[in-house]
C-alpha cells in the first residue's frame, strides 16, 4: 500500500511504521488520520506482521492534530455562511480520530511507540493506545487539547493514562496541560526505558525482536488478555480469559515445537500454526 503521509517498511516479521509529515512535525492533517486508521483496521488480516513499532520522521513523534488545516476549514464554513459546522458533522470527524486508537487496541499485534521530540495531543494518545513505549531524551509529551479551550481527555487518553500512570499524575497532566520529559516519563511508567535518540530504533528493534523469539498466537493471545484483564471485574474474570487462552494455545502445533526446543536446547521455530 503507498501512503502520501506514511511510511511503511517491514525487516522481516517487524513492520515500521512512519509518521511522515515532518515539516509539520507529523501533524495529523485529514489525510493522516485516513491512512493512519487504513493502516491499522490492515492488520488484522496481516499474518506477515508480528509486531509494529510507531514512529515520527524528523523532530518529532506527532505534534497532534493539524490546527492550520482546522482553520481553513473554518474560513470554508465560514465563507459558505456556516460558521460553526453541524453537530452531526463535527461528530463525525472526531470520531475518525478516535477511531485511531480503538483499532491500535484491536490490532493483534503489539504496538511499539518509539517516541522522539513532541508527542501533543492525538500524538500522545497514540503513544499511549500503544502496548509498549521507550523514549529517546527529547521526548515531550502532553494532553494539549486542554490548552486550546477543549477538555483534555479526548482520543482515549482519560482511559489509557490513569491506568498507566495512576489517578495522581495524571489529574495533573490532563488538569494543567504541562508537558512531561522523558525522565519524569520513564519514573512514572510512562515508558519503560529512555535512550538516547540516535539509540531509539535500535531499541525499539532490539525489543521487537525479543518478542518476535515467542510464537505469533503466544503475542496475539496475550496482547488481548492483558488488554481484557485491565479492564477485568475480578480476579475471576481475568483467569477464566487466561485459562482460555492456555487451553487454546496448548492445541496449537507451534506450542509443540516450543516444548521440542526446549527439550533439546535449540531455538523455537515458530509458524503460526
Amino acid at each position: 500500500m503507498s501512503y502520501e503521509t506514511l511510511h511503511v517498511e517491514r525487516e522481516g516479521h517487524i513492520t515500521w511504521l512512519t509518521l511522515n509529515r515532518p515539516d509539520a512535525l507529523n501533524a495529523m492533517n485529514t489525510a493522516l488520520i485516513r491512512e493512519v486508521s487504513d493502516f491499522f483496521r490492515g492488520l488484522v488480516d496481516d499474518r506477515e506482521t508480528r509486531v509494529v513499532v510507531l514512529k515520527g520522521a524528523g523532530r518529532g513523534f506527532c505534534a497532534g492534530l493539524d490546527l492550520k488545516q482546522q482553520a481553513g476549514d473554518a474560513q470554508e464554513r465560514d465563507a459558505a455562511g456556516d460558521p460553526s459546522g453541524s453537530v452531526s458533522g463535527g461528530l463525525r470527524g472526531q470520531r475518525r480520530v478516535s477511531e485511531i486508537v480503538m483499532l491500535m487496541r484491536r490490532a493483534p499485534q503489539p504496538i511499539i511507540a518509539a517516541v522522539h521530540g513532541a508527542a501533543c495531543g492525538g500524538g500522545f494518545a497514540m503513544a499511549l493506545a500503544s502496548d509498549v513505549r521507550i523514549a529517546g531524551e527529547s521526548a515531550r509529551m502532553n494532553a494539549a487539547f486542554i490548552r486550546i479551550g477543549l477538555s483534555a481527555c479526548d482520543v482515549g487518553v482519560s482511559y489509557f493514562l490513569p491506568r498507566i500512570v495512576g489517578a495522581s499524575v495524571a489529574s495533573e497532566l490532563l488538569l494543567t496541560g504541562d508537558f512531561i520529559d522523558a525522565a519524569r516519563a520513564e519514573r512514572t511508567g510512562l515508558v519503560s526505558r529512555v535512550v538516547p535518540d540516535a539509540e531509539l530504533d535500535q531499541a525499539a528493534r532490539e525489543l521487537a525482536q525479543r518478542m518476535l523469539r515467542n510464537s505469533p498466537l503466544g503475542l496475539k493471545l496475550t496482547k488481548e488478555c492483558l488488554k481484557h484483564s485491565i479492564d477485568a471485574g475480578n480476579l475471576e474474570a481475568a483467569i477464566a480469559m487466561e485459562d482460555r487462552n492456555q487451553i487454546l494455545a496448548a492445541r496449537s502445533r507451534d506450542f509443540r515445537e516450543g516444548v521440542t526446543a526446549f527439550l533439546t536446547k535449540r531455538e523455537a521455530k515458530f509458524t503460526d500454526d
